[in-house]
């Protein structure tokens, strides 16, 4: 765990301007606010609001807000702990890990900062090498794919040179100790104890995370000599953990999120025709299968959650399989069908009737062959049905049952349950069957299985985006009442303005006069009593509003994080402590209002000259005197 004075620091001390902006083109939009094109929906007018000093952003189309953290674990499709250890060194801080309250002493920022900088310097001089007579080889192989030293510069191709310690040697120069070449993965350790260099005589594929700094390489075979595998890649490290790494998912994230599509192919080459193509959410896996891990990963970037398709902009997701159409294909389809129930996505799978994979296809058909396979998806289900359906004698009743008796719990453990009893009928025909037997096969089959060998979520069962009970999100309140609107823009006010608003005459005595019952709405009155309980009025900064959204709870974080970067009506700098305290003034009237009606009420109840009456009345005085305060402020 990370400790929380530092998760608090890089919240505090993160540039949310300058990372935001890296990715939105924000103007100024009055003082101290921003705003620019949503990177969550697509809109055409700016919506997207970031204000710095508090470290919040929120967009009033999508709804999508929250801190500097949130920002980058929802474009990146980081974790929590991911996002705060790539802002940390962005922000200065360096991170202290804590394990049953004892420091831990590997992985810190400083350490994790060391490892990638070997990366980056290893990428470096790989893609010089591939300039060299020797790479020659590297490059004919390249060349007789369709892809030009132009391509290969666009994705970091390099070579590694024949020999064994060209690579550690350039390192050594650069000043990694050799701990930190070991720890890196880029060397091998003899039995000596000397190192070597893992890669040699080989093109190599830089890896690179979400965020596009390098942490591994694959690298592939080019001499008949090399007695070493196809292809090799780093090996689990610190920085690389092959169940996670989708190669290509740097160059695929804004697809992926924009179009809310993943296509998952089986090598680097794919990868590279795809993109090439114009089919650019494509990734493969790195030495391994597609796995749940995988599955995180992907589900996090196109915000495959439960309820995401009601955001505005939203289509449905969709994961599109490439296969080769051969035997080993058919088994990875059957193993993606597997993980089918942990994505609320639809999965499709595509594969060329020759056979040929994405890079293949480019090659002999072009570009357009290669968006004719994507385009021309069949849904997975149907291809696992189909191959299961492969595997027996249809020509012979003893077949068709035993295909029946194959196919059935396929089609019990879709998700959808409305597609079901279509699948159910499709199955008949294929099968040659009377309908209503496969459909009681099927129905036979779900109860006992429910999914596939048993496993993942029921059809309807809330998935792992899935709120916690009771935490349903009120509605916010309707901002046409103008009660609505004055609470909602004091809250604001007290949001971005606190420190102004307590350093100018007779502000901190207005302050002092608001209560929860002065918000009449209970969504903002939640909102009042978190900030007291945050600490009370006066606060300022990421840190104090990210109090406020942990003491309100997850149901207000969108409320708070809109009315944190909401752009005020009057926010001149030399002004804006005079505004605020009107505003908060203007909310505080209105309670004494509500308070005098409820105590002239209570005195016609009363009766006229009755002791409750008497100090009902006294209240009313007094009140009345601190509402014409008010008004002369």
């Amino acid at each position: 765990m990370i400790n929380s004075d530092d998760i608090a620091a890089v919240r505090e001390r993160a540039p949310i301007d300058e990372i935001i902006g890296a990715h939105v083109a924000l103007k100024t939009a009055g003082v101290g606010a921003l705003k620019g094109l949503c990177p969550f929906h697509d809109e055409r007018s700016p919506s997207f609001h970031v204000r710095p000093a508090q470290g919040r952003y929120h967009c009033f189309g999508c709804g999508e807000g929250g801190d500097v953290i949130s920002f980058v674990m929802k474009l990146d499709g980081l974790s929590f702990q991911e996002a705060v250890e790539y802002l940390a060194p962005r922000a200065g801080v360096t991170l202290r890990y804590e394990a049953g309250g004892a420091p831990r002493s590997e992985g810190t920022a400083g350490q994790r900062k060391r490892l990638l900088d070997a990366h980056r310097v290893a990428a470096e001089f790989y893609e010089a090498q591939l300039e060299t007579p020797e790479a020659k080889t590297g490059r004919d192989f390249l060349m007789e794919r369709g892809f030009g030293r132009e391509v290969a510069a666009q994705f970091g191709i390099g070579y590694a040179p024949q020999g064994w310690s060209h690579l550690a040697d350039h390192l050594r120069t650069k000043g990694f100790t050799e701990a930190e070449l070991r720890s890196s993965g880029l060397v091998s350790e003899g039995q000596s104890g000397k190192v070597y260099d893992r890669f040699r005589g080989r093109l190599v594929w830089p890896i690179r995370d979400v965020t596009g700094e390098v942490i591994g390489f694959g690298a592939r075979r080019l001499y008949e000599d090399d007695q070493g595998p196809k292809y090799l890649n780093t090996p689990e490290t610190a920085l690389y953990k092959k169940a996670q790494v989708l190669y290509g998912l740097d160059l695929a994230k804004t697809a992926i999120r924009q179009e809310r599509q993943v296509v998952v192919v089986e090598g680097y080459t794919d990868v590279m025709a795809c993109h090439l193509a114009g089919v650019t959410s494509a990734v493969a896996t790195c030495g391994t299968a597609f796995g749940e891990e995988h599955v995180k990963v992907v589900r996090r970037l196109m915000g495959d959650v439960q309820g995401a398709q009601l955001k505005v902009g939203a289509t449905s997701s969709r994961v599109v399989f490439t296969f080769d159409g051969d035997e080993a294909g058919q088994n990875a389809a059957l193993k993606s069908f597997a993980l089918d129930q942990a994505f609320l996505a639809q999965t499709f799978v595509a594969v060329d009737p020759d056979g040929l994979d994405p890079c293949e296809l480019r090659q002999s058909r072009g570009d357009e062959a290669v968006r004719a396979l994507i385009a021309g998806v069949q849904p997975l289900y149907q291809f696992v049905i189909r191959t299961a359906l492969a595997t027996h004698d249809l020509n012979t009743a003893e077949g068709r049952v035993a295909a029946l008796r194959a196919a059935a719990p396929v089609v019990a453990g879709i998700r959808d349950k409305a597609l079901r009893p279509e699948y159910a009928r499709q199955l008949a025909g294929w099968l040659g069957m009377e309908p209503e037997a496969v459909v009681a096969a099927v129905a036979d089959a779900g109860p006992r299985q429910g999914t596939p060998g048993g496993r993942g979520p029921q059809a309807g069962t809330p998935g792992p985006g899935a709120q916690r009970a009771g935490a349903t999100p009120e509605r916010a309140p309707s901002r046409r009442d103008p009660v609505v609107r004055a609470e909602a823009l004091a809250l604001g006010v007290l949001l971005q303005a606190a420190p102004e608003l307590r350093g100018t005459p007779g502000g901190a005595d207005v302050v002092a006069q608001l209560t929860p019952e002065a918000f009449s709405q209970p969504h903002y009155r939640a909102v009042y009593e978190a900030m007291l309980a945050a600490g009370g009025i006066g606060g300022a900064g990421a840190d104090w509003v990210t109090q406020v959204v942990e003491q309100a709870g997850e149901t207000l974080a969108g409320t708070i994080s809109a009315l944190a970067v909401t752009p005020l009506p009057h926010d001149r700098a030399d002004t804006l402590g005079v505004y605020a305290m009107s505003v908060v003034a203007k909310v505080v009237e209105l309670g004494l209002t509500r308070e005098i009606a409820a105590l002239r009420g209570q005195m016609q109840r009363a009766g006229e000259g009755s002791a409750e009456a008497q100090e009902a009345f006294a209240q009313v005085v007094a009140l009345e005197a601190r509402r014409r305060a008010l008004r002369d402020l």
